[in-house]
């Protein structure tokens, strides 16, 4: 049986970010920039392939990888991004919370970044690991899932009161 852990709540719980911001502020419709070593464009195709540290910013959210494939589509003289690819030592950082993992896809139309292999989420001293998870960047929800027949497994930190 998988299992399931929807983080975001919790997280809200246990720890805000002083930022206030995280994945939930995130703008979808911002600008794209990309930074690497290399880009091939296969036009016909609608794809361009970034290649060797590549860097991509959109607004407050920030990914980087070893690789990157973005997938467009032009109509009517303008350029739409569909999707992007990441692979090789992927990060996704907003500002209170990061993700890694090892391939992540960027569904810019559904505003939802899917990260899978030895995924880990971190927003302050809360972390959470497991082997997929689907972050919707309208809602701010997360969803980490164990992936084959691993665990998904968290460490929440828990602020001190007096007594």
């Amino acid at each position: 049986m998988r299992r399931i852990l929807t983080i975001f709540p919790l997280f809200v719980l246990l720890a805000v970010p002083a930022s206030g911001q995280g994945f939930l502020k995130h703008d979808s419709k911002a600008p794209i920039d990309i930074l690497s070593q290399r880009q091939e464009l296969l036009d016909r195709e609608g794809r361009v392939i970034f290649s060797g540290a590549v860097n991509i910013t959109q607004g407050t959210l920030n990914m980087t990888a070893d690789r990157v494939t973005v997938i467009y589509d032009r109509q009517g003289g303008k350029t739409d991004i569909q999707r992007i690819d990441a692979s090789g030592g992927v990060s996704v950082v907003s500002p209170g919370e990061s993700a890694k993992g090892d391939f992540a896809i960027y569904d810019l139309p559904r505003g939802l970044i899917t990260i899978v292999g030895a995924v880990n989420l971190a927003q302050g001293a809360n972390r959470v690991s497991g082997g997929r998870m689907v972050i919707d960047l309208n809602s701010g929800r997360s969803v980490v899932e164990s992936g084959g027949n691993g665990r998904v497994s968290g460490r929440f930190t828990v602020s001190k009161r007096d007594q």
